[in-house]
This record gives C-alpha cells, sequence and structure tokens, in this order.
C-alpha cells in the first residue's frame, strides 16, 4: 500500500505579508521572482493565474484549485503526473513586520512514482522549493543568509532537464561566413537554455572557451606536449580571442602557421527561450597541418559538445557552496 506524502516547506521572512503577497502574485509571469528558472524549467499558465489556470513546470502538470490573492495558491496534480493530491504555497501572518511564506505538498504516488519520488522526485522538489525559498528572501531582504546547496541528485536532474546538445547546420548570414574563404572543417552545435538564462554572446564566449570541463582540460594540455615536435605552434587562450562582436554574436579565432581558426557564438532569444550556437570553421595551411587536423577531426565534436554542455550547466544552474537548508517532514 502506498502511503500519503506530506511534504511542508517553509521560511521566514522579516516583512509584511502584503509585501511577500505580491511576489506570490506573479507565479507563472514571465517575471515572476519565486520560481527558481532558468535552472528549472519555468512554470506556465494557459492563462493568468486564477482558479482553472491549467499548467506546470516541465513534465509536473497541474491546475490552479485554489486561488486568494496575496495570500495563497492551491494546485492540484493532473492524474497523469503520478501524484495524486495538492501543493499549496502560503503567507501566514506574524504580525506588522514579520511573516512566514510556507510550500505544502499532500498526495499519494501511484505507478512508477511510487519508485521516482524517494529515488529522484523527493530531493528534486525539496530543492527547488528551498530555492524559491531563497528567492523570496533574497526579492525581500537582499540577501540569503542559508543559501541552499544541490544534492548531486538535483544537480543530475536539472544537467538532464535543461542542457541538450545537438548537431546543427552552421548557421548563414552570421559574422561567421566568409572569414575562412574553403573551409576544410565546418560544423555546429546547439544548445537550447530556459527563459531568463543570460543572452548576452560575449558571456556565452567566455563561458565556454575559457571555462571549459576539466577533461578538455587535460586534452589540451597533451596537445601541446605532442604537438611541439611537428612544428605546430602550442595553443593558449589567444586562439579564442574575440576578433568582433555584435549584440547577438562572437566572432572568435586566430590565424596559425599551420591552419586558421575562427569560432562563432550565436545566441537567439526567443519567448520560450534561448539557442545558443557554437560553429568552427578551420582550414589548413600546410601539409602538417592538414595531418593535424585529420586527427583532430575525430575528437573535435566530442570536445565541442562537452565545452558547449559545460557551459549550459555552469550558466544555467550556478551551483551555490553554502550549506544546506533542506529540511522538510515527509
Amino acid at each position: 500500500m502506498t502511503s500519503t506524502v506530506h511534504n511542508v516547506h517553509e521560511r521566514e521572512l522579516p516583512v509584511p505579508a502584503a509585501e511577500v503577497g505580491r511576489l506570490l502574485d506573479r507565479l507563472g509571469a514571465v517575471d515572476d521572482p519565486l520560481w527558481p528558472a532558468p535552472a528549472w524549467l519555468p512554470v506556465r499558465f494557459d492563462r493568468p493565474l486564477a482558479v482553472g489556470a491549467d499548467g506546470g513546470h516541465g513534465g509536473i502538470r497541474y491546475h490552479v484549485t485554489g486561488y486568494h490573492p496575496g495570500r495563497r495558491v492551491e494546485l492540484t496534480f493532473h492524474p497523469h503526473t503520478g501524484l495524486t493530491g495538492t501543493h499549496t504555497l502560503e503567507i501566514e501572518d506574524r504580525g506588522p513586520h514579520a511573516c512566514v511564506l510556507r510550500h505544502r505538498l499532500t498526495g499519494r504516488p501511484a505507478a512508477r512514482m511510487r519508485l521516482l519520488w524517494p529515488a529522484v522526485v523527493r530531493v528534486c522538489h525539496d530543492t527547488v522549493i528551498e530555492h524559491l525559498l531563497d528567492n523570496a528572501e533574497r526579492a525581500v531582504t537582499g540577501t540569503v543568509r542559508h543559501p541552499v546547496r544541490y544534492p548531486w541528485r538535483a544537480r543530475l536532474a536539472v544537467g538532464v532537464e535543461s542542457v541538450r546538445v545537438r548537431a546543427v547546420p552552421v548557421p548563414a548570414a552570421t559574422l561567421l561566413e566568409g572569414t575562412i574563404g574553403r573551409p576544410d572543417l565546418a560544423d555546429a552545435f546547439a544548445l537550447r537554455v530556459p527563459p531568463g538564462t543570460t543572452t548576452d554572446p560575449q558571456d556565452w564566449a567566455d563561458a565556454v572557451f575559457r571555462n571549459p570541463p576539466r577533461a578538455v582540460v587535460a586534452l589540451l594540455r597533451l596537445r601541446n606536449r605532442l604537438v611541439a615536435p611537428f612544428g605546430i605552434e602550442r595553443g593558449d587562450e589567444s586562439a579564442f580571442a574575440t576578433i568582433t562582436r555584435t549584440d547577438r554574436e562572437v566572432l572568435l579565432g586566430t590565424d596559425a602557421g599551420h591552419l586558421d581558426f575562427r569560432a562563432g557564438v550565436l545566441v537567439e532569444p526567443d519567448a520560450d527561450g534561448t539557442t545558443v550556437t557554437v560553429s568552427t570553421l578551420a582550414a589548413t595551411r600546410s601539409p602538417a597541418g592538414r595531418a593535424y587536423l585529420a586527427v583532430v577531426r575525430l575528437v573535435h565534436p566530442l570536445v565541442v559538445r562537452a565545452m558547449l554542455r559545460h557551459a549550459g550547466r555552469t550558466t544555467v544552474a550556478p551551483w551555490r557552496s553554502g550549506p544546506g537548508r533542506i529540511a522538510a517532514r515527509r
């Protein structure tokens, strides 16, 4: 027999209830100050917040079954979500200068959620709600005393949910176009991230090329040791120097003795998120360059995918390292 889940998180805030109520009333709006997007897919409803509004976040679907503006929002799960029950955000008045913001989940897991709740979903739920409470505290006080710490299972869930890299055609009509006449290598990879993520292409260029994952750093060091005997220049950060930029694109690259290299970072925001595309062009200039590129071509897609995926994870969800506040009654 499946037991009912009772899960409660709350945060005392040193401000009047009406001030927090104004934040609560923006739940699901484009400028929602509480929900921790872009780390998690945003809450969206099919209409303004009111009884009957239908929506959810990602695969967790629910509809509004109770709404007292400035005080309480009750959300009832869709049956196919795997939980039968409700989750509620409510504000308790504690006098003229204090209140409590509370999230309460009461539900009965069904089908595969019986396994998923204790294995993964509970940890993710606890993390996202504590992050939401952090956002409320930051909005009304300007700081957070004890920011939530993301457990590894929550980090993994965010990575799977919001950081997917795919191969795409090299975009046309960009700064990259025409920079190398007849490239020997031309490819592009794209990442889709949620609304609220930075849309500054220089931020993304720095995240991709100046903060690569450790495995890529180690591979580049090995590359520098191996190529020196063949007269190929050692690589450093100058290879990823910004040549020019626009509001939506950054062009990077360098010309070396063995090959010319260009990379473009294109950022295309829309109402539902942002697409970040990293394109690469390279043209060899010598026999050593052709031999070098023949080897690089084998690992290049893996390296670019890893760098873009890592940039997405660190940009979409910059993890806090403070002591955890994940403490709920279950």
